[in-house]
């Protein structure tokens, strides 16, 4: 690998381009017309504009960001996270035009983003799953009789997609009846597919994902992360490893993560995607992510990998460098999503020019952004600013430490969420690692009403 396209934008078109520099490949941005001076088209060596900005016309444009390859002179394409990176006919088309893709193969890719074909993956590995339904299902009459199996409450989620879209949990039948159809509406605009899948709803569960590399061959696991607190599906707040997790359901989960893995032959970085019940400590398998994950950092910070280096020298060819006897989780990292939205207004997005910029900064923070005076937060990509990640030697440090950084960051010209996440560090439940899925939306909503 001599020329890396890196086929996205943002903190991970930084991330990644950062990442090939440090191995000494060259790199190649993408941009929209709108994207023209950001900070990610400087920081490569070369960049080609693929469109306007609509993502639909840049971001997403799979012959546009090809044909960028081949005029640049690229051998590998590296997909980030969001828009290309876990679609198979994007990866296949890579492949298919003679180029490397840094990611799992297209039939993995597909086999996994299914979760009916993951799920049933999952259980030829022996790996448990959330009861539900062995197929996805495409109309209310289907979805009534399984639903009537299973027993409710349920959740209805896509069955070819994930990041919250097309998810709705109902509590008996006439709810089904009414959820159904927008949920599978929503699920056919976002992933062409409007078929559905059912699964029993924990209603006091931890959302616990672990990270595995593997080249094919071999895998490996680099202990799990927590990210329950979560607000309409999408996460605000991670940390590695995860407070609470008993150590023998640790080692049950992260074993079960590296046989999945195995089952389908994964190459390069992924996540299996866990629901921990708080009650009686079952795990169950729900998804994997075929791609680098939004909160990678915080493993990072407590194993001292980088995880987009392994990637990059994977899909180069070489063998897994890490062994999992080696691989050991020192101390507490905690991740904070900026965003540009406004906790006041609903968390309304909140376009606009960034005038002021003020990067929190000292020992064991980091920060993966994009961030700079006189940028432009554009209505028509994802809102995330900055991820501020901090890492402490034991939880009580890490929580002390990002109360610092918090308070550091600053940004004029747009609202974002930082003040939000100082409030979240003081709250006794979050102190002591007592929260599940439901805590912050339950959280937000008693705030809501008590201001």
């Amino acid at each position: 690998m001599k020329r890396l396209l890196v086929a996205n934008r943002g903190e991970i078109a930084v991330r990644i381009i950062r990442a090939a520099r440090d191995l000494g490949i060259s790199t190649v941005a993408v941009h929209s017309t709108a994207d023209e001076a950001a900070p990610h088209v400087r920081l490569a060596d070369a960049a080609v504009e693929i469109g306007p900005p609509q993502a639909s016309k840049s971001y997403l444009a799979v012959d546009a960001i090809l044909a960028a390859a081949r005029s640049s002179g690229a051998d590998a394409v590296h997909p980030g996270y969001g828009f290309l990176a876990e679609r198979a006919t994007f990866a296949a088309a890579v492949a298919d035009a003679g180029l490397c893709f840094v990611g799992p193969d297209a039939d993995v890719i597909e086999r996994m983003g299914d979760k009916v074909r993951a799920r049933k993956v999952a259980a030829a590995a022996g790996v448990p799953t959330v009861p539900g339904t062995p197929s996805g299902v495409d109309d209310v009459a289907a979805a009534v009789t399984a639903a009537a199996e299973i027993g409710y409450p349920v959740m209805l989620k896509a069955a070819a997609g994930g990041g919250g879209r097309g998810i709705r949990v109902v509590d008996d039948e006439a709810g089904l009846r009414s959820a159904f159809p927008a949920a599978s509406h929503e699920a056919a605009s976002a992933f062409g597919d409007g078929r559905m899948y059912l699964e029993r709803f924990v209603r006091c569960a931890r959302h616990v994902e672990v990270q595995v590399l593997g080249d094919g061959s071999d895998v490996v696991h680099l202990y799990e992360r927590e990210c329950s607190l979560q607000r309409r599906r999408q996460k605000m707040v991670e940390e590695a490893t995860a407070p609470g997790i008993d150590p023998g359901v640790r080692e049950a989960m992260t074993a079960a993560a590296v046989r999945l893995a195995r089952e389908v032959g994964y190459t390069s970085a992924g996540t299996a995607e866990f629901l921990v019940d708080d009650e009686t400590h079952e795990f169950f398998f729900i998804e994997m992510n075929t791609r680098i994950q939004v909160e990678h950092p915080t493993t990072e910070l407590v194993t001292g990998y980088d995880l987009v280096a392994e990637q990059l020298r994977i899909a180069a060819g070489e063998p897994l460098r890490l062994r999992q006897d080696e691989i050991t989780a020192r101390g507490c990292a905690l991740e904070f999503r900026v965003v540009a939205e406004d906790p006041s207004r609903d968390f309304l997005p909140s376009p606009g020019n960034v005038d002021r910029v003020v990067l929190p900064a000292g020992p064991w923070v980091r920060v993966d952004t994009w961030l700079e005076p006189g940028g432009t937060v554009s209505p028509f990509y994802d809102s995330l600013l900055a991820k501020v990640v901090v890492w402490g030697e034991d939880r009580e440090t890490a929580i002390r430490r990002s109360r610092r950084a918090i308070a550091e960051f600053a940004v004029e010209g747009v609202p974002t969420t930082a003040g939000l996440f100082a409030e979240i560090l003081d709250e006794p439940w979050f102190g002591a690692g007592e929260f599940h899925t439901g805590t912050l939306e339950q959280w937000l909503a008693d705030r809501k009403e008590g201001s």
